[in-house]
Order: structure tokens, then C-alpha cells, then sequence
């Protein structure tokens, strides 16, 4: 059955509330005061089904709300997930205060369908009812609600006239309402939380986008805590689950929460997707009837049922004037879960009255400061691109670093599979889970290409650069790092070896003095067995000057020819693979060693001996206790 949320709207006392008992049979004041004082204080619920044109059924779910001045708080917090709206005009007062601040809300908002409703016709004569209809089609015209597509219906709440052609009107509207998306990533903005005996924790709200079952975990924003659905009720009964357009009411598992944490303005999830955020960019725009909104000026913020203070800092100018919009980046006192295409109401700070409202275009703006230009090129393509071209933008603008595509259903508000097909359909470069543009990924090469040429005009005798000392040298993650080194292997312009990286016929290229003194190094070293020369000795004996000599020797390290094994003290590897060996062997027969047997065995001074000991412990050859080392 198809699910659709009507909303009232209009002024105090114009009978909101008693249309839609009249409809459903419920009365949506459900407060005692609001009994006791006649009127509407904060937002009421109600249900109904109504047979549509095509004969199906139409499930709705009304939430009624406040039409006081001092009320439109909470006006606001109802009328955030309704796909359609029932203006609501007395016929014996006409168009009043807050019919128009009502009225210019469901607009800002973008609420596309609805019904504008003359109430209270028997308080009238029939000319005066037409007056009003006229008046009405007027305040209309031109809108959503235009005569022209939209019906202005009169009833009576009181002796029932007019309600069939209401409902008739009302399924017709409500048939036209397109489904929302139940397998969307679940969003719940909640209204109400409270505690029921024998049942727990309860909360409710509009359930905007996807579907919610028993014992699904979800994640609460802004807090990040995690609950579980114990139970689901859609409009007063027990479900299995509830889908996207429902009123919703979902028993919860608090875990590590109590019923004090809960409260309107907090929103459930899907979890390990969405984070909270203070700050996000906007399409910003101002009623006709605002004043002037000077760039940084703190706002009232709404959006579904969530209400904070922030301060709107305005894109290439200094000041909005009223009936206009610009781009701008709203920054919250506290953070909040907004994503992109929710709808909002700012209201100026003092007095308190509504200005204007928007659609947010990016959630996770970015930190750094960056040209008004490029902003609003970005925020172009959030505004009135296709959702390949918003990937791209976002993944473009990280540059090298890339966007995680993890990272992304809850950037964009779309699920891991829809960003795979759409990454693809882009022609992003996929770098492990890390997308990059098909241009940073070429600079990244380029800057990869340059950083070696870089290293060999400056090292001509280094056999290559690592691999480590490279990634820090061009500042990549290694996600992207190691696909660039991959890509450059495969189109033949850089070569490995082992954990070195060189280009192409740029590995060591020596002179023949280089060549004969790096052999001289070598040979120095192996012939010496353990008992090595001074590095400096040896150094001091070549053609080559000190610096190409310490070049060489750099080399002869890296390619594990020699190793340093202390500040002084430099062996040929053959020399301690023997004794590698030598040592191995003695563990059969002799499974401890010390300093002086290990003297005596090797034929060398404490000197090296020591250094030599401390050594095999690091190699895990031996393992010191106490004045001697085991064998292992």
C-alpha cells in the first residue's frame, strides 16, 4: 500500500486540527494543555485510508501542527518529511499572518503537491465564501498550490459539508505523489521520545528514506551511539517493518544509552555510513519580504526536526538582499547529520521570524580555504548536475589524496553499489578503494617521474630510492602510491628492484675510477674476514674523492654487499653469513657461548667482539642471559 504524509499549514484557529479529525476520527491534540486552551501546541499525528482513483488504497499519515506565531518551531519540526500540504484558510477570516509565513515555509521547503482548504464555509454566506476563494486563488496563483493544477476545496469540519469532495481532491493529490525510496539508506529524523510501561524507550517520526526492521542496528546522530529495533509500529499498529513515507514508532534497545539521551532534533540511521557535521554549503535563498542578511549574521536553522543556531558566511558578497540567493556555507553551534538535498528554514536571530530557507549541496565541505571560483564551480555541479558528474567533482577536488569509496554513500547519500557503477561510469581511476580523477592520477605519475630524475641527477651512484623515501618525497597515500608505481612499471618508464625504484637505464652508472674503487671497497671487506679494516682506512685509499666515496659505500649498504653492524664497525655479508653459520652449528654440541669462547672461536678482540654478539641477538641467531648467549 502506498504510504503518503499530509501536513497542515495556516493560522492559529483556522481548523486544522478539526479537518483532520473530521477525516480520520482522531484528534491530533494529544497534550492536556492544548485541550484545556483550545489550540494546537505542538506537532499531532493522524491516520487514514482513502481508496485511489485507480482503486488501490492510499495509506496517509497527517501531522498537524501548531498555527500560533509563537508555535512555528514546532510547526517546522512536523512539516519537514510531508509530500504534500494542506493550506488551511478560514473562510470567515481569510488570508492572516500566518497563512503567508506558513505558505512561504512549504515553499522554501519545495513541497510540490497540496490542497488549499476553506474552512468553516457554514460560518459564511455563499458571496462570501466566493470572495475568499477568490482571494485565495490570488495568494496562490503562480505557485504550487496555482488553481490550475492544484483544487481549493470549502468544508465544513462542523456539519461535514464538502469532506467528500475534499477526500476525492485529497486522493487525487495524493495518488500524484511519487514513492519514496524504501531502499534508500535509512533516515529517521525524530519528534517525539517517551517511555511506555512494559515496553521501554519509544520514539517516532517521518520515515524519509528507506526501511526499517526488528533487531536492525542503527546508528544515532549526532551522538554516534548504536540502539536496536526491538519493535516497529506504522500508524498505531505492530509491523514487521516500516518503509520510507510512514509515521513510524520503533520500540528500542538503548544499549549503552538511556531514554534522556533521545530527544527531537536527533536522527537514526543506517550505521558505519553518515557522519555529523558543523558545517555544510548551501544554495541560500531570501524572502521578498526579509530584510537585508549581512554576510556572517547568526540564524535560526531548521531542517526536519531539528532546530540550531548558525551563522551563515556568504560566497562573493557581502550582504543578500531580500527575494535573492546566493551560495553560502552554514556553521553550527553543535554538529548535526545533514546530507545533500535536505531542505531548510532559517529565521532571522531577533525577532524571530522566517527569512528564507535553501537546499543543502555539500555536507562535507572542504577544510582548507580555497577561491570563491572554484567553490562555486563545484557548487554548480551539486546544484544541477547528474550524480556521475557530482562523484567526479568530489573526487576531483581531494586531488591525489582520492575519496575512499567507503566514504562515499555517506558523502553522497547513495549506496556502495550505485558509487561502484557510478565511479565506473565516470572513468575515475581506482587505486585499491581509494577513486582518484583520471588528471590527478596523471600528475601523480608526473610528479612520481620527476622526483626520481630529481634523485639520480643528485645520487648518480645510488642504485635507486626507496620506495618509502619516494611516497614521502611526492606526499602520496600509499593506495594511490603503489598503483601509480604499478601503472609506470607497465608503460616501461620506471623499473624495481626489490624495494628500490630507478627509471630506465638510470641505475648506478659509474666512471672507471668509481667502478675500480667500488671493487677495492669490496674486496677490502671480504678478504678482511671479521677482523675489517677501518672504513676510513680504506676510503683513504682511493682515487676517488671523499664525497664519491662515501656515494659508493651508500651503494655497496643498500645492495647489502656491506653491513654496518655499529658506528665503527663495517663486515662484508659473506663474512657474517660464515658466522651466521658457524655459530648455528656449534648448537648441538655447545648450546651457550661467551664472550671469551666467542674470542676464541673467531679470532677477534672485545672490540669486535662485543659489537659482533650484539648483533647475532638482533638477528636472532642468540639471545643474551645474563654473561652469555643461547643459541636459538
Amino acid at each position: 500500500m502506498k504510504s503518503v504524509i499530509v501536513g497542515t499549514a495556516g493560522h492559529i484557529d483556522h481548523g486544522k486540527t478539526a479537518l483532520v479529525k473530521a477525516l480520520t476520527g482522531i484528534d491530533a491534540d494529544r497534550l492536556e494543555e492544548e485541550k484545556r486552551r483550545g489550540i494546537t501546541i505542538d506537532i499531532g499525528f493522524a491516520h487514514f485510508e482513502l481508496p485511489a482513483p485507480d482503486g488501490s488504497r492510499i495509506q496517509l499519515g497527517f501531522v498537524d501542527v501548531p498555527g500560533h506565531e509563537r508555535f512555528v518551531r514546532n510547526m517546522l519540526a512536523g512539516v519537514g518529511g510531508i509530500d504534500l500540504v494542506l493550506l488551511v484558510i478560514a473562510a470567515d477570516e481569510g488570508i492572516k499572518p500566518q497563512t503567508r509565513e506558513h505558505f512561504d515555509i512549504c515553499r522554501l521547503l519545495a513541497i510540490r503537491r497540496g490542497i488549499a482548504v476553506l474552512t468553516k464555509s457554514d460560518a459564511v454566506a455563499a458571496e462570501t465564501l466566493a470572495v475568499v476563494r477568490l482571494e485565495v486563488e490570488n495568494f496562490v496563483r503562480g505557485s504550487f498550490l496555482d488553481p490550475a493544477q492544484s483544487p481549493i476545496v470549502a468544508v465544513s469540519s462542523l456539519t461535514g459539508a464538502g469532506l467528500d469532495d475534499f477526500k476525492s481532491a485529497l486522493a487525487k493529490v495524493a495518488s500524484e505523489v511519487p514513492a519514496k525510496n524504501s531502499a534508500a539508506l535509512v533516515r529517521l529524523p525524530v519528534d517525539r521520545v517517551f517511555t511506555m510501561k512494559g515496553f521501554g524507550t519509544v520514539v517516532t517520526g517521518t520515515l524519509v528514506a528507506g526501511t526499517i526492521r526488528k533487531e536492525k542496528e542503527l546508528e544515532v546522530f549526532p551522538a554516534g551511539k548504536r540502539v536496536r529495533v526491538r519493535g516497529v509500529q506504522v500508524h498505531g499498529s505492530p509491523a514487521e517493518a516500516a518503509v520510507a513515507g510512514q509515521r513510524t514508532a520503533l520500540n528500542l534497545n538503548l544499549a549503552g544509552l538511556s531514554a534522556g539521551d533521545l530527544a527531537r532534533g536527533m536522527t537514526l540511521a543506517t550505521a558505519d555510513t553518515f557522519h555529523s557535521t558543523s558545517r555544510v554549503d548551501a544554495l541560500l535563498s531570501l524572502l521578498p519580504s526579509a530584510k537585508p542578511l549581512k554576510d556572517s549574521a547568526r540564524v535560526h536553522f531548521h531542517a526536519y526536526t531539528t532546530e540550531m543556531i548558525a551563522e551563515a558566511r556568504l560566497y562573493g558578497m557581502t550582504q543578500l538582499k531580500p527575494g535573492e540567493e546566493t551560495y553560502a556555507q552554514l556553521r553550527f553551534a553543535e554538529p548535526m547529520l545533514l546530507l545533500p538535498g535536505d531542505r531548510f528554514i532559517v529565521r532571522q536571530f531577533s525577532p524571530v521570524i522566517t527569512i528564507g530557507g535553501g537546499v543543502v549541496l555539500d555536507a562535507s565541505p572542504a577544510t582548507r580555504k580555497q577561491r570563491v571560483e572554484d567553490t562555486t564551480a563545484f557548487l554548480n555541479i551539486m546544484r544541477d548536475g547528474s550524480l556521475q558528474q557530482m562523484l567526479a567533482a568530489r573526487v576531483a577536488r581531494r586531488g591525489a589524496t582520492g575519496l575512499r569509496l567507503n566514504d562515499v554513500p555517506g558523502e553522497m547519500n547513495i549506496r556502495r553499489e550505485e558509487a561502484t557503477k557510478l565511479s565506473d561510469a565516470a572513468g575515475l581511476v581506482w587505486c585499491n578503494q581509494v577513486l582518484v580523477s583520471p588528471a590527478a592520477f596523471a600528475e601523480a605519475k608526473t610528479d612520481v617521474l620527476q622526483a626520481l630524475r630529481k634523485f639520480h641527477d643528485a645520487n648518480p651512484l645510488v642504485a635507486g630510492m626507496s620506495k618509502e623515501e619516494l611516497r614521502d618525497r611526492v606526499n602520496l597515500g600509499p593506495e594511490v602510491f603503489y598503483r601509480v608505481l604499478e601503472k609506470l612499471v607497465e608503460e616501461k618508464k620506471l623499473e624495481l628492484a626489490g624495494e628500490l625504484v630507478h627509471l630506465p637505464g638510470r641505475g648506478v652508472v659509474m666512471k672507471d675510477e668509481e667502478a675500480e674503487s667500488k671493487k677495492i671497497i669490496e674486496q677490502a671487506f671480504a678478504s678482511a674476514g671479521l677482523k675489517v679494516p677501518s672504513l676510513k682506512e680504506v676510503l683513504a685509499g682511493l682515487k676517488v674523492d671523499k664525497i664519491r666515496a662515501q656515494k659508493i659505500v651508500t651503494l655497496l649498504l643498500r645492495d647489502k654487499v656491506l653491513i654496518k653492524i655499529s658506528e665503527e664497525l663495517v663486515f662484508h655479508q659473506s663474512a657474517l653469513l660464515n658466522l651466521r653459520h658457524k655459530i648455528a652449528a656449534l648448537k648441538t654440541t655447545t648450546p651457550k657461548i661467551d664472550v671469551a669462547r666467542f674470542k676464541d672461536m673467531t679470532g677477534v678482540s672485545r672490540k669486535y667482539a662485543i659489537p659482533l654478539l650484539e648483533y647475532l641477538d638482533r638477528e636472532r641467531v642468540t639471545r643474551r642471559v645474563g654473561d652469555e648467549r643461547v643459541i636459538l
